[in-house]
């Protein structure tokens, strides 16, 4: 019996895992890349004197609001995204919970995405870049 080299099954599982790495890559990359846009805007935020606010979470569901610990821009209308003054982003949606309305949320950073609302249902996104810079340009009217 003579070895033909890999089989189907096996130059199938390697092609999964090398889409998956280079998925991994242009993720990552992108990530970066956002990272970069955010850091940049805290920086000129923070040059410009835009004033910081106490960024408050929301729930999933249901009204209300929760103090955090967080000072900030919101950087979106809806108060859902918003950039602390060390330049990390947030989602400030957060689970609806006794201890937060008690005690207040403890939003984590999230890696920033390079369009806001990719994917949505509503088609609606906008470059982050772009919300961004019109935070800035709104200065503190924005609100």
């Amino acid at each position: 019996m003579q070895d033909d080299g890999p089989t189907w099954l096996e130059k199938r599982q390697w092609a999964v895992r090398a889409h998956a790495a280079a998925e991994e890559r242009r993720r990552a990359a992108e990530q970066a890349e956002a990272a970069e846009l955010v850091a940049r805007f805290a920086a000129e935020a923070t040059r410009r004197g835009l004033r910081t606010v106490p960024l408050a979470a929301r729930p999933y569901h249901g009204p209300g609001r929760y103090r955090t610990r967080l000072t900030g821009w919101y950087i979106d209308r809806a108060r859902s995204r918003a950039v602390d003054a060390d330049g990390r982003f947030y989602l400030l949606t957060v689970p609806a919970s006794l201890r937060a309305r008690l005690f207040g949320a403890d939003p984590r950073p999230q890696p920033p995405p390079l369009v806001i609302g990719a994917g949505g249902r509503d088609g609606e996104s906008v470059p982050l870049r772009t919300l961004l810079d019109r935070r800035l340009d709104a200065g503190d009217a924005w609100e």
